[in-house]
């Protein structure tokens, strides 16, 4: 008899999780309550972690070889005929402000050191001018000076997640809509409890998003991940194609990325201390459409088409929370991405499905900086 593998939570990091144990011959359960909030359906990701300034230096390890999977996942979900994700190469321009530029040339150095170095999805660093940066995104403001970064890719969460989920099943997993509980029997989780009705398990994967910490207890173990509220604006621009436009980034959080058909995404806000409250809020939509008409003024005529709202699972040092439960033999943690869910989610998903299935770690990978024992060593 196959493995039968429970998969808490329906996001990209779940979705893929459930997706690879499939594939592996694992009879697979993807339960998911689809809660209002869930971060990956809001969500429209950069895919280019060496653009980042700010994470902890053992961010990039993990995230250089999960862009680097990537390539082979989307072959994978291609064969399998699991949909459109979204994803592209599109480049990035990495702008700054007149009072920024003199920085511009110290991430010129720190980008082209890290692309040498080998970082994926980064490609050799250009110094545009401003016509040529205009050129590339043409309702962007007179940058002080820009950075072209050409191998910069971006994906649409939704669509991700759904294709994840369609291949999952047509590798036989089940998927089930309901809250879900797992049942503890001393160092092992046996099954968990879906509406009154209890799955058998012989490995849990935890990979809930905002609301994981709700199943610390029963794993036995304080589980610190909190949500934190992202506002994402989807703004129309009728009779453009944007598809092939850049995504914008610079000094700041915030962003602007492309899809087809005249969309273009600007976010998004970071609201630490939300609360599992996935309301739109007119401040919200101030700081988000402040900071994308500071990018690009030229956006001033668009549509406002939809805001999304998603309730990111944000850790205390903003890296994720991957690797076996301390105290159980058969339960994985997979959560606590932050704002990097579609930059990692995919590989973190496949990695847990692979520990519950007992197969070895890709060789020099270290998980160590990402295990729930730095939490216990605080």
């Amino acid at each position: 008899m196959s493995e039968r593998v429970v998969v808490i939570g329906g996001g990209v990091v779940g979705a893929s999780a459930a997706y690879h144990a499939a594939c592996a011959g694992a009879t697979v359960t993807l339960v998911d309550r689809e809660d209002s909030g869930q971060a990956t359906a809001a969500g429209a990701g950069i895919i280019a972690p060496g653009t980042s300034l700010r994470p902890l230096p053992a961010f990039f390890p993990f995230a250089y070889a999960a862009v680097a999977a990537y390539p082979a996942l989307l072959d994978r979900l291609a064969a399998d005929d699991a949909g459109e994700t979204g994803y592209r190469t599109v480049g990035a321009l990495f702008v700054a402000a007149s009072a920024e530029v003199s920085h511009l040339s110290e991430a010129e150095a720190l980008f082209t050191e890290r692309w040498r170095a080998g970082a994926p999805n980064l490609g050799r660093v250009a110094r545009l001018d401003e016509a040529a940066a205009r050129a590339l995104f043409p309702p962007l403001a007179a940058p002080g000076g820009a950075l072209y970064l050409p191998d910069a890719a971006r994906v649409d969460g939704r669509l991700l997640r759904d294709a994840l989920r369609r291949g999952a099943e047509r590798h036989g997993a089940t998927p089930l809509h309901g809250s879900a509980q797992p049942v503890r029997e001393g160092d092992r989780i046996t099954g968990v409890r879906v509406d009154g009705r209890i799955l058998p398990a012989d490995a849990l994967i935890v990979a809930g998003g905002a609301w994981s910490g709700d199943l610390g207890e029963t794993l036995g173990i304080p589980l610190p991940v909190a949500p934190q509220r992202g506002q994402i604006l989807h703004l129309d621009l009728p009779g453009q194609e944007t598809a092939d436009w850049p995504i914008v980034v610079g000094f700041v959080d915030h962003y602007l990325l492309t899809f087809p058909g005249g969309r273009v995404v600007a976010g998004a806000t970071r609201e630490t201390g939300s609360g599992f409250d996935p309301r739109i809020t007119a401040g919200g939509v101030h700081q988000a459409l402040g900071q994308a008409l500071g990018l690009a003024p030229g956006l001033g005529g668009a549509t406002l088409a939809e805001v999304r709202v998603g309730l990111r699972p944000a850790s205390p040092d903003g890296l994720p929370i991957l690797g076996p439960v301390p105290g159980l033999r058969n339960a994985y943690l997979a959560t606590g991405h932050g704002p990097s869910g579609l930059q990692l989610g995919p590989f973190s998903g496949a990695l847990a499905a692979g520990m519950a299935l007992g197969a070895p770690l890709p060789a020099g990978l270290d998980l160590a900086p990402l295990a729930w024992e730095r939490f216990a060593a605080g």
